[in-house]
């Protein structure tokens, strides 16, 4: 039966959204194991403990150490290799986010072998369905039998796992010479007291229409008459009203909201490609010819700087 390792995702001690969606996806293997691999500097204990409630999970495995301060996939992925080594593990998940995209090719060049990515469903042990033509084409995948699978999960296709578990938390020290040629140097992230674009359950994005960065004071303002993050297409952010952080689609961030309100969007196929998921889709449009009125659940013809502020008395 399978044995899986989770690659999870922690910040500051806090657990990342993204790890009981891969964990959920470790479920559909109905494996004879799961456990969670975490990786800091400092202490670990809350991201464990509340790593160890996810349903089905055995263990948790916390790996402190200075040189994991930042999540940089050269010195990751010599440690992930040890602990699939010493687990015997057949599967290791990770989340399809910009850590688990780093650092998973890496440890599956490090074993030689080939990397699924994107899993939106699980068939079977070595079987698998992803996304490919900007999300336009759904293929099953099969990994050859005998091959330790490795794989990102698509966040937005799978639900969070439930709690109810009681795994073990271990401490781990692993004996791995890691690398120093590659070095952490700097970050820089955007803070804001808007929910987080790729967890909110309400999202409000604006598009080439709403027509410039000050218009866009239009789209906050909904927002956070709704309680929702905000979103953008990529031609609004190539035009410089919003910046890129802020992008859904393709070449964006992939969501999954309950709630999706596009607002001056066309709906070019990069841009459904990052909703596809989303329950209720919303678009706001002057064009009723615009591709997004196609995949809408409720679509309403208009002038958005008539519509939203209306919208906007209605809500108060």
């Amino acid at each position: 039966m399978a044995k899986v390792l989770v690659i999870g995702e922690q910040l500051n001690g806090a657990l990342s959204a993204a790890t009981p969606k891969v964990v959920a996806c470790a479920q559909a293997l109905n494996p004879e194991s799961i456990d969670v691999a975490l990786f800091g500097a400092g202490d670990l204990a809350g991201a464990a403990e509340a790593a160890a409630k996810f349903a089905g999970v055995g263990k948790v495995l916390t790996v402190s150490n200075p040189a994991n301060e930042h999540p940089l996939a050269a010195v990751l992925a010599p440690q992930i290799e040890a602990l699939i080594s010493e687990g015997g593990y057949t599967h290791v998940l990770a989340s399809s986010s910009t850590t688990g995209k780093d650092v998973l090719p890496r440890v599956a060049a490090k074993l030689g072998v080939t990397q699924v990515t994107d899993i939106m469903a699980v068939h079977g042990a070595n079987s698998f369905t992803r996304p490919t033509y900007a999300g336009n084409a759904l293929v099953t995948v099969e990994v050859p039998e005998g091959q330790i699978v490795l794989g990102t999960v698509r966040g937005a296709s799978w639900q969070a796992a439930e709690e109810g578990g009681s795994g073990a938390v271990e401490s781990r020290e692993l004996g791995v010479e890691l690398p120093s040629h590659t070095r952490f140097v700097s970050q820089e992230t955007s803070k804001s007291d808007r929910p987080d674009l790729q967890t909110a359950p309400k999202v409000v994005s604006g598009g080439r229409g709403v027509g410039s960065e000050e218009n866009f004071k239009v789209i906050f303002s909904l927002a956070d008459k709704l309680g929702a993050a905000v979103g953008a297409s990529r031609a609004a952010v190539d035009a410089g009203y919003v910046p890129n952080e802020m992008q859904v689609g393709q070449t964006g961030k992939i969501i999954a909201p309950e709630l999706y309100v596009a607002v001056g969007i066309s709906g070019a196929i990069q841009h459904l490609a990052g909703i596809k998921d989303a329950g209720t889709i919303v678009a706001i449009n002057k064009d009723e010819e615009a591709p997004i009125f196609e995949i809408a659940d409720v679509g309403l013809v208009g002038d958005l700087f008539e519509v939203l502020p209306a919208l906007e008395k209605e809500l108060s």
